[in-house]
């Protein structure tokens, strides 16, 4: 028989029968989870757009990774906080739009590894939840990369690249066919996350714009048929969904679908693809994504003092519970990794109501 991963263990009866029907069951029963967006841009405290939004040129943004330590960042204090606070998974940013890695890899160097940090963060993180039995999902920038050479232009949509002044020359995509350099990165990614951090809970792909502007450029069902061969119980989200074979889908706030706005910005094709991913999706035991931070997901300087109360958040679960899914609460760790105080304070406030609930 085979050995379940911890944070199934509840589950084994239905693990030895079908290991990605215990990883469903399980999410279900979930309800709570912990979002972290750690990257480069935290050094800034200007939220985790930063780079796009004001256009900072790529040489210039690049150099942030010589300032890069991640001193405080605590894989064992994060997950004892999780834990406190009843949760029972943690998804971080394994890499964002800026296409910095918290991972080791061997097609990029842009990593922490690579910086003064000189560390896994998540293969750190990997083996806290491991050894604490919480599941763990990996963010990944599936659908939007301000780096890479050979990832789409703006005049396809707006967010593919900063508005940069000048002609950015590393920029090198002429031609459809150039994207599959792009999706040759991304599944040799993908593949090192799936093979070198033992069982996860899951992939968490976005942003869903980036796939709506030109879903004929990406190979979805073969991308998620790799997560689904490399690790059978690792659960796959989407945003409000690609295609519908998401496990669940992950909207933002509210919980609302895409579908009804996507049209005005990129067109009334779009629009359907988006709507029939989530009339798929909309049926299942899903997931919202919420900030403790106001609005801003990578830590927001000028947000101090106005975090999220431990009442909001448990108005916030309630709300996602009457949808029929789990809170993926976020915070933005300090430009050293630490866990803002304000959030630590909120979360430990909830563990409490949870607890005497």
């Amino acid at each position: 028989m085979a050995t379940p991963p911890s944070y199934l263990m509840d589950y084994d009866a239905l693990y030895q029968e079908d290991p990605h029907s215990a990883a469903l069951a399980w999410f279900a029963d979930a309800r709570f989870g912990l979002f972290m967006h750690y990257g480069l841009y935290s050094l800034i405290g200007r939220g985790e757009w930063v780079m796009y939004r004001e256009a900072i040129p790529l040489p210039a943004y690049e150099q942030l990774k010589e300032d890069f330590t991640a001193a405080r960042f605590n894989a064992d204090a994060i997950t004892d906080l999780a834990l406190e606070a009843g949760m029972r998974y943690v998804t971080i940013t394994s890499r964002h739009h800026d296409s910095f890695c918290l991972f080791d890899s061997e097609v990029s160097d842009y990593t922490s590894v690579n910086s003064p940090a000189g560390r896994d963060l998540v293969g750190e993180l990997a083996e806290a939840c491991a050894a604490k039995g919480l599941g763990l999902f990996l963010y990944y920038s599936y659908a939007l990369d301000w780096r890479h050479p050979y990832f789409y232009p703006r005049d396809l949509l707006d967010i593919a690249r900063p508005d940069y002044q000048e002609p950015e020359s590393r920029y090198l995509w002429r031609e459809d066919a150039d994207f599959q350099h792009y999706i040759d990165f991304v599944h040799a990614q993908l593949r090192e996350l799936l093979t070198h951090y033992g069982p996860l809970a899951g992939i968490w792909f976005d942003p869903i714009m980036g796939y709506y502007a030109r879903p004929d450029l990406f190979p979805i069902e073969a991308t998620y048929a790799m997560i689904r061969d490399l690790q059978p119980q690792a659960l796959i989200t989407f945003k409000q969904g690609a295609n519908g074979d998401e496990d669940f889908a992950s909207p933002e706030r509210q919980g609302q679908s895409l579908a009804q706005r996507v049209g005005e910005r990129i067109g009334p094709q779009s629009a359907e693809v988006a709507r029939r991913a989530w009339e798929r999706n909309r049926l299942k035991h899903n997931e919202i994504c919420d900030t403790l931070q106001p609005n801003a997901w990578g830590y927001h300087r000028d947000d101090d003092g106005s975090h999220k109360s431990a009442d909001k958040v448990m108005a916030m679960l309630a709300a996602a519970a009457a949808q029929n899914a789990n809170l993926l609460l976020n915070t933005g760790p300090l430009p050293d990794g630490a866990i803002h105080p304000e959030d630590t304070a909120t979360l430990r406030a909830v563990g409490r109501q949870i607890g005497a609930a």
